[in-house]
């Protein structure tokens, strides 16, 4: 494992944000794993940032609330069957880990695991959380993402990023 800055490999993992990075949830003996293409990776209030966006009716969305933290992880390596089991099903009533042959390693800093994969992992404890409006939202936006399920609008979590590293 190789300790680096937030923002090693911006680029190459903002193109795997595009794509598909994973986002990691952990509450009481319950690991949970889903697809993320949506994303951002910053700096806020002086603080190194990734901004997850979740929609409310995920399964996700309900252990986030309940630990306000979760891991990022950006694969180095093709996980699209994996992205696939993970994107299409729900960790409510599956075991997603287990059907999608997913380990996980424990984190420096939070509760909430890393999958234990090559690639750039991140760390993350919630600051902030704010509920997507419908009527703040571009209406070609809304038209594109949000008219096939109405009301199921993402919340963002920003997070501060308290750990960041490769595992090889």
């Amino acid at each position: 494992m190789q300790e680096v800055p937030f923002h090693f490999n911006a680029s190459k993992n903002l193109e795997i944000l595009s794509k598909t990075a994973f986002l990691t949830t952990h509450y009481g003996d319950k690991t949970n794993v889903m697809v993320t293409a949506w994303g951002a990776l910053g700096v806020m209030w002086k603080l190194p940032v990734f901004v997850a966006m979740v929609r409310q009716s995920r399964y996700s969305y309900s252990l986030i609330e309940k630990t306000r933290e979760f891991t990022v992880t950006f694969p180095y390596t093709d996980m699209s069957k994996t992205a696939e089991i993970c994107g299409r099903l729900s960790g409510k009533n599956i075991d997603k880990m287990s059907l999608a042959g997913l380990t996980t390693r424990p984190a420096h800093k939070i509760l909430t695991p890393v999958l234990d994969v090559s690639g750039m992992h991140l760390e993350c404890s919630v600051i902030y959380a704010r509920p997507m409006s419908a009527d703040k939202l571009d209406s070609a936006i809304q038209e594109l993402w949000y008219d096939r399920q109405r009301n199921d609008y993402h919340v963002f979590f920003v997070s501060q990023i308290l750990d960041s590293y490769i595992i090889p």
